[in-house]
């Protein structure tokens, strides 16, 4: 399936990269490919490393075919970055953060609330399920997390990972409903949410399923702790008097990032380049609504 997905803060995050013709990067998001191409198009020569923990954005990529001579694509998520780049070090590094509308809209696996799809919620498109054998978070589901989880962790992740306030009014929702049938669906889920805290989002912008499915989301993938770990490992493997680019798209995200690049300052490790987050313009938001959020930092490694 072709890509729908339109990369935000493209030229914002390319050209605070300060790339060379001859550059070595690592997309440890590729997504549909939009940074990637981008670099492509201005710099022909440069190699590309990307990562992804979802197949089925590579596969439905709008690259040209030449740009397979370009980009090694391997299948992983961009925790594991040290397992493919080895002692390799890269000329540049770009995390774009959160879902892309492709998974959004084609994956069916239940990231959106707006259609009805079984509750995976995984980004690795994997069939695999944890087993009391295998419990491994990578084949974790969104439905064993409302189908067996307590309702105080339910809580404290709706809460913690959502910043949802009506966390606890949902999560004893949640584990009223289940007690009578199983929550299968995106669909289950949302009517349960909306008899739930539906009056309460009457004046507020957003739809009431949106910051749980947002916890639940991060909690399957374990993206918080990835995020950590991929940015340590990204430091590492960054040359000296290179760039790294961050695009976060939520505050807790957005927070990570902003710790460990100030702490990375505060070692005297890194110059920030943009002391505040630099975010889309007027003409960006117009035609892609999705980049409203975004922040991208970027810091040169010394």
């Amino acid at each position: 399936m072709t890509s729908i997905h339109k990369t935000v803060l493209l030229n914002e995050t390319i050209d605070g990269l300060k790339l060379k013709p001859d550059s070595v990067i690592l997309d440890a998001t590729f997504g549909g490919g939009g940074h990637s191409m981008g670099i492509l198009n201005k710099f022909p020569k440069v190699k590309i490393i990307a990562l992804d923990q979802d197949t089925s954005v590579w596969n439905g990529s709008n690259l040209p075919a030449q740009a397979d001579n370009q980009i090694s694509f391997h299948n992983e998520n961009f925790r594991d970055l040290d397992k493919v780049l080895e002692s390799e070090k890269v000329d540049g590094i770009i995390f774009d953060l959160g879902l892309s509308s492709d998974q959004l809209e084609n994956s069916g696996r239940g990231f959106s609330f707006v259609k009805d799809e079984p509750l995976l919620m995984q980004m690795k498109n994997s069939a695999k399920k944890s087993t009391k054998e295998d419990p491994s978070p990578e084949y974790l589901t969104a439905s064993e997390v409302v189908n067996t989880w307590e309702e105080e962790s339910l809580s404290q992740i709706i809460y913690g990972y959502g910043e949802e306030k009506f966390s606890r009014r949902i999560a004893k929702a949640i584990v009223d409903a289940r007690a009578k049938a199983e929550i299968k669906t995106t669909f289950d889920l949302v009517k349960i949410i909306e008899g739930s805290v539906g009056n309460a989002y009457k004046r507020q912008k957003i739809h009431p399923a949106t910051r749980t499915f947002q916890a639940l989301r991060i909690a399957v993938n374990d993206e918080l702790g990835a995020l950590k770990e991929g940015l340590d490992k990204g430091f590492d493997a960054l040359a000296n008097g290179r760039r790294m680019a961050v695009i976060s798209f939520h505050s807790l995200e957005d927070r990570i990032v902003k710790r460990f690049y100030k702490s990375k300052e505060k070692e005297g490790k890194v110059i920030l380049i943009n002391k505040k987050p630099i975010t889309a313009g007027a003409d960006e938001l117009k035609n892609n609504p999705r980049a409203r959020s975004a922040k991208l930092r970027i810091f040169e490694k010394i």
